[in-house]
């Protein structure tokens, strides 16, 4: 499956991949954010392709132009309940593409894709606290802030937030194809 937008194409990952998703991923401030921990060579980013990233709702998002590999984003399998079928959307960006605004643009792409191609009828987004960017893509996309905890981790215990966007109801649809 390959999903596009204006600036990106988000495609499955390839094992070729694996050299540009170590190049940040093995950066503290982008796996810290991630929740996972740094990765330690190219065969540790291969292995997280081929595991983690080989799941069909998870997508390399890619330069339109040139192909480029700027990060990582889909679905990541969680259910939380409650609101009939649901999953979170997880993210990581190469730091060089910070502040573009190509986050938004892609998690706006995949909640279409979850709420119309995935039928889900609720999208979880976290972020652990002081993660603003996270956050703020989050706020734009039009989540909404249900609750915080303290959750622990491979890399300890994190004060993290919870947001949730509800799929709208019928004629309702450019509420968040619009946020």
């Amino acid at each position: 499956m390959i999903l596009t937008t204006d600036r990106t194409v988000l495609r499955p990952f390839r094992d070729e991949d694996a050299t540009a998703l170590y190049e940040f991923s093995r950066l503290h401030q982008v796996a810290d954010a991630a929740g996972w921990p740094p990765h330690q060579s190219v065969e540790d980013s291969l292995r997280v392709i081929r595991s983690v990233f080989a799941s069909p709702h998870v997508f390399a998002v890619t330069d339109r132009e040139t192909g480029t590999l700027l990060g990582s984003a889909g679905f990541v399998g969680r259910s939380r309940g409650g609101y009939g079928p649901d999953d979170e959307l997880g993210y990581s960006l190469d730091p060089r593409w910070w502040g573009r605004g190509i986050m938004t643009e892609v998690c706006r792409r995949l909640i279409f894709y979850g709420f119309e191609e995935m039928g889900l009828s609720a999208i979880w987004g976290t972020c652990y606290d002081g993660n603003d960017r996270s956050r703020r893509v989050m706020e734009k996309c039009g989540f909404q802030k249900m609750f915080s905890e303290m959750l622990e981790d491979d890399l300890g215990t994190h004060l993290t937030h919870f947001y949730l966007l509800l799929r709208p109801a019928a004629g309702e649809e450019e509420l968040w194809r619009n946020t």
